[in-house]
């Protein structure tokens, strides 16, 4: 299980940009935190999540 942003998941053995996409994240609007570490959007999907990441997941919102 992961910890996504404070909630436990069953993402272990997932890539990032799986677990986006499973989250319905448009993954060009976020970042994305691992144990505290940023992960480059490169990264995304060679970086695959373990049992008890805790991951943080960062909208980016505009407006005026």
């Amino acid at each position: 299980m992961v910890k996504i942003n404070g909630e436990m998941k069953d993402f272990a053995g997932k890539n990032i940009a799986q677990m986006l996409s499973a989250m319905e994240y448009n993954d060009s609007r976020v970042a994305v935190e691992v144990n505290l570490e940023i992960v480059p959007k490169a990264e995304y999907d060679a970086r695959i999540l373990k049992d008890d990441d805790s991951v943080e997941v960062v909208r980016f919102v505009g407006g005026g």
